[in-house]
């Protein structure tokens, strides 16, 4: 699909000469900054994401983090 945008001068510079160091066309740099920025801005992506980062963690729990967890939530006030 074809579409047309306008871009501050610094910015379409600064993209010509990426596109250029990557020896990509112009159009191939946007697809892939537009892809990149919706990619990280999808929630079901970031959750995705996380998920794997965190399955790659060790699943033992932590003693001081448990101890200090119960101690905030007796020190929180609870309200209807």
């Amino acid at each position: 699909m074809k579409t047309a945008i306008s871009l501050p001068d610094p910015v379409f510079d600064a993209a010509e000469k990426l596109a250029k160091r990557l020896k990509v066309s112009r159009s191939a740099l946007y697809a892939r900054a537009v892809e990149e920025f919706v990619r990280r801005n999808d929630p079901d992506d970031l959750t995705a994401e996380i998920n794997r980062v965190l399955a790659d963690q060790p699943q033992e729990r932590d003693p001081f983090i448990d101890a200090n967890a119960a101690a905030m939530l007796r020190r929180t006030e609870w309200t209807e």
